[in-house]
């Protein structure tokens, strides 16, 4: 029953107002000693974007009211909008801002908030901060200061789970950072081995180190990252296995002993460390070893005195069978939906409840499992770049509709930028389905239909992930997509090739039909009530003297596989009669193409074109002189740009070609691959180098990139400086050659 009304959303009114009747109930009846009977009934949500949303909703339909906290960065961002009050704590940097521990507790008090919720990421997993909320008087919505303390901390975790007879990778997870100790404790493991942070997550700070004379590079930058992000330098090492699966466990406990666990998900499809599709259950695995999973799961987290909500990582071995304890996560998961999508249960709920001091709502054999649930995760990235983090504006974002089996978690809004200071994930969608089919499917519908323009993001690359034929058999790991590259970044042959090719060709001969019916009403607009013969030029079709109206359109095509390359593509279109276009292609043999295009408002039109009737969406929108156009067909997204050369004459030929070439540069310069800040300068001025030395380190959204020199040369104008912010048009430095 429970998981069929919250499968329903919980969107009736008077279901919203029972359920925040019988929480408010309990939560009074069960307080814990000290709270003098009474439930929580303001919240401040430490955390921001889609994470601090999803919270609050949970919040309101309890009946309690939120507070938002917010830098300088953030004052109009969407969860400032959806909290019943908000407080501004700093500058957008991070440690200014969210990692600011006395100014979001200064928040609590003044506006009364009785409980912190951290979401994930940030404070969520800081012991002292959880200390801090409790001598404060606040209620910390999160597991005990200790068992962060002790999980948070790799090392101490791997020697409280060996205690507890927990599997663990062999490895080094001892106190000692000596470089020197820590390499030869590496060859001891034996090559390859992993680096890891001791504290944090999110994949920051990991380097898979292969052999020892790339042992003290790695290690140096592995430490740099994990300070960046979490504040604490120190790392430890383990063996690298080859082949493995990550699977984690979600597990709750309440503050009376019991803890119970919610099955496992897969989160093996990484790039970076870092997941981009989670699913649950896991594929594959058969219910004997889903049971040996969930008593590990308990086990750690009973070691530990644990309670609210937390994950245990494992990764398992493919080649084996066999499965070890990687780490715990002391928060909520930022998959934790798929996890609520099978089980059925609000887990966020749950989480206020606990923190009231109340039992959970089901034993162990009371846990649902229904059904199967994906999320992917849409990030701001340059996919042709390495996957690296983009910034830049939502000039269009509109998401697909949600539903009682698809969810968008989301913390943005077109017009929003997404910035270099924080994570530069835009959204998760989220699906459910009756079995791991059903839902696959509804995934790759709904990849389809999400659409964001003015950015680039990884959208179309986690629709190859979901539509390969591995992927749909279930035969995930974490080096999925390095082992399948060719199938998932093949360009197919040369890029002019695909550029003409016939669904590249469709979108810009549907863009170009569709801007000259948005011209022709604009003009008949303008011109309504004018004189009557003046109009006869914008008829439909527009009066000429002894032949139709034609219009020359030079478009340049975004390769999807590569966004630094753009392919010209020089169309003429043909005004025919009312709403029908005739289109043709510079330096084809094929018939022209005839389009008629219906508007339907707010950007969606229907088009005929070849036989082929389809709904279509258009976004335009004005960047670096440029009139940049999106257009969602058919299963296809594709970018164009044009010159903004408005008043274009009529009947042009195909001689005129504008020029998209960025600004002049001195020939060998190297242009910063993303937004961010100059760490480290390896090199000085006049330096002979080599192709792929390592030449300066950046570093965006708490993640280190390092520039190399494209060819062998000498430095020359190195324009930047350790701390200086740089931006993707920013030149770095230029090599000459020798």
């Amino acid at each position: 029953m429970a998981w069929a009304i919250w499968r329903r959303g919980l969107h009736h009114p008077s279901i919203r107002k029972i359920n925040s009747y019988v929480f408010q109930r309990k939560a009074s009846s069960s307080a814990p000693e000290g709270g003098a009977g009474k439930g929580i009934e303001k919240i401040l949500v430490a955390n921001r974007g889609e994470i601090a949303c999803r919270i609050m909703r949970t919040a309101r339909r309890l009946g309690i009211r939120t507070v938002a906290v917010f830098s300088d960065a953030d004052r109009d961002a969407l969860h400032v909008e959806c909290a019943d009050e908000a407080v501004r704590i700093g500058p957008p940097p991070a440690r200014s801002s969210y990692l600011n521990s006395s100014a979001i507790i200064d928040a609590a008090h003044r506006t009364g908030a009785q409980a912190i919720h951290p979401g994930y990421g940030f404070l969520s997993e800081s012991a002292d901060f959880a200390q801090l909320c409790e001598a404060e008087g606040l209620n910390f919505i999160g597991p005990p200061a200790s068992a962060i303390r002790d999980m948070g901390d790799k090392s101490a975790s791997k020697r409280i789970m060996g205690a507890a007879r927990v599997p663990l990778v062999p490895g080094y997870h001892g106190d000692q950072q000596d470089i020197d100790f820590l390499k030869l404790e590496a060859e001891k493991i034996g090559y390859p081995i992993l680096i890891k942070p001791t504290h944090g997550g999110g994949g920051k700070g990991m380097r898979i180190v292969h052999s020892p004379h790339e042992f003290v590079d790695s290690f140096l930058s592995a430490q740099r990252e994990a300070a960046a992000s979490f504040g604490v330098s120190t790392v430890l090492i383990e063996k690298y296995i080859t082949h493995p699966r990550h699977v984690e466990v979600q597990v709750f406990g309440d503050k009376h002993g019991n803890v119970i666990h919610l099955y496992e998900r897969d989160c093996s499809l990484q790039r970076r460390h870092q997941k981009i599709i989670e699913e649950a259950p896991a594929p594959n695995v058969v219910n004997e070893f889903r049971s040996h999973l969930g008593e590990a799961a308990v086990a750690a987290a009973k070691a530990v005195g644990y309670y609210n909500a937390g994950t245990v990582e494992f990764i398992m071995d493919t080649a084996s069978g066999k499965f070890y304890f990687m780490e715990m996560n002391t928060r909520l998961q930022v998959e934790h939906p798929v996890t609520e999508m099978i089980v059925g249960q609000d887990l966020v709920e749950w989480q206020i409840r606990v923190a009231n001091g109340e039992s959970l709502p089901l034993n162990q054999s009371q846990v649902p499992l229904k059904g199967h649930a994906f999320e992917a995760r849409i990030y701001a990235e340059n996919i042709s770049r390495g996957f690296l983090p983009a910034t830049g504006s939502l000039h269009y974002y509109c998401p697909v509709s949600i539903s009682p089996t698809v969810r968008v978690e989301t913390g943005v809004k077109q017009g929003d930028t997404v910035s270099m200071h924080y994570d530069p994930m835009i959204a998760k969608l989220v699906v459910w389905g009756e079995n791991r089919n059903a839902a696959l499917v509804k995934l790759k519908d709904c990849l389809l239909k999400f659409q964001v323009a003015g950015l680039p993001t990884n959208i179309c690359f986690l629709h190859r992930l979901a539509n390969h034929w591995a992927f749909e058999k279930g035969l995930v790991e974490t080096h999925f997509i390095d082992h399948f590259k060719q199938d998932l970044f093949n360009d197919s042959g040369s890029k002019i090739a695909t550029a003409t090719s016939a669904a590249a060709k469709f979108g810009a001969a549907f863009v170009t039909a569709c801007i000259c019916e948005n011209d022709n009403n604009t003009s008949k607009e303008k011109l309504l009530g004018v004189d009557k013969m003046l109009s006869l030029w914008y008829a439909d079709p527009p009066f000429r003297m002894h032949h139709s109206t034609k219009r020359v359109i030079e478009l340049e095509w975004e390769n999807e596989l590569d966004s630094d390359c753009w392919e010209p593509l020089k169309l003429a279109i043909t005004h025919v009669s009312q709403r029908r276009y005739s289109v043709e292609f510079e330096g084809s043999d094929s018939s022209a193409l005839e389009i008629t295009v219906v508007p339907l408002g707010e950007g969606k039109y229907k088009i005929d074109a070849d036989g082929l009737s389809t709904n279509v969406t258009l976004a335009q929108y004005s960047k670096d002189n440029c009139n940049h156009l999106h257009i969602w067909h058919c299963h296809h997204h594709h970018h164009f740009r044009e010159l903004m050369t408005y008043g274009r004459s009529i009947d042009d030929d195909f001689d005129h070609k504008p020029s998209f070439e960025a600004a002049s540069r001195p020939k060998g310069s190297v242009l910063a691959p993303m937004a961010g800040l100059v760490v480290k300068v390896l090199v000085n001025n006049g330096i002979k180098v080599e192709e792929g030395q390592p030449i300066l380190v950046l570093e965006a959204m708490k993640m280190e990139h390092v520039v190399k020199s494209p060819r062998t040369g000498y430095i020359d104008g190195l324009l930047v400086t350790p701390g200086q912010q740089v931006f993707d048009t920013t030149i770095l430095f230029t090599v000459k050659e020798a």
